[in-house]
């Protein structure tokens, strides 16, 4: 099951379906209100269970607050491939490289405008760089945001649009702005703007990302 199903609460369970009920029910929490909204005796509530119940599955709040964040960077994943699955490759490589990267960028500020709750769950909560490469973090291809981000970036390499010395590091460079202009949008003084006024803003941040690498 799609753990960002929309799914209606659940009164009975089989074996594991509880764990799931109770991360639905944090997903649900995280997309209202973001990290601080989740709160495991919420959840519990929300799932239709005495609040014991959940620590057989989350011993902890952090330890729920943790799953909602890999669904979250999960779902981020999804929207990304869904992005770079429009680029077409029939093109000139180096515009396929292009369009791959901007795709990347899009698909982020566009997570972050459609959902900041879940956005803010993504970021906002500190996790083990260890655990950044678990599955549950990836979408279908497998590979999660940032390894996303590395694949358009090589695809530059190989198109020759972008040099393997100014390839090392261009990662955080990269995301580095697409992720604070999309802080800016939610949380600073560009949450005022228009939605025209920000897209306009969005397509000209990641031509100047595309551009400064």
């Amino acid at each position: 099951m799609d753990a960002l199903s929309r799914a209606p609460p659940r009164r009975t369970y089989h074996h594991g379906d509880l764990r799931q009920a109770l991360l639905e029910a944090g997903i649900a929490l995280a997309r209202d209100g973001g990290p601080g909204a989740v709160v495991l005796r919420e959840a519990t509530r929300r799932a239709g269970v005495v609040p014991n119940a959940a620590y057989r599955h989350f011993a902890s709040r952090d330890a729920l607050l943790q799953a909602v964040r890999s669904a979250a960077l999960s779902a981020l994943a999804v929207a990304m491939e869904r992005e770079l699955s429009r680029v077409r490759g029939a093109g000139a490589q180096a515009d396929v490289a292009r369009a791959s990267l901007r795709a990347i960028g899009t698909a982020y500020l566009r997570f972050a405008r459609t959902e900041p709750g879940l956005f803010r769950m993504a970021f906002s909560v500190p996790g083990d760089p260890e655990v950044a490469r678990s599955p549950a973090m990836a979408g279908r291809s497998g590979l999660n945001p940032f390894q996303l981000l590395g694949v358009a970036l090589d695809r530059m390499v190989e198109a020759g649009v972008l040099s393997a010395e100014r390839r090392t590091g261009a990662e955080y460079l990269a995301w580095s702005a697409v992720h604070g202009l999309a802080m800016l949008a939610l949380e600073g003084p560009l949450r005022r703007l228009s939605r025209a006024d920000l897209r306009q803003i969005e397509q000209r941040l990641l031509t100047m990302v595309e551009q400064g690498l």
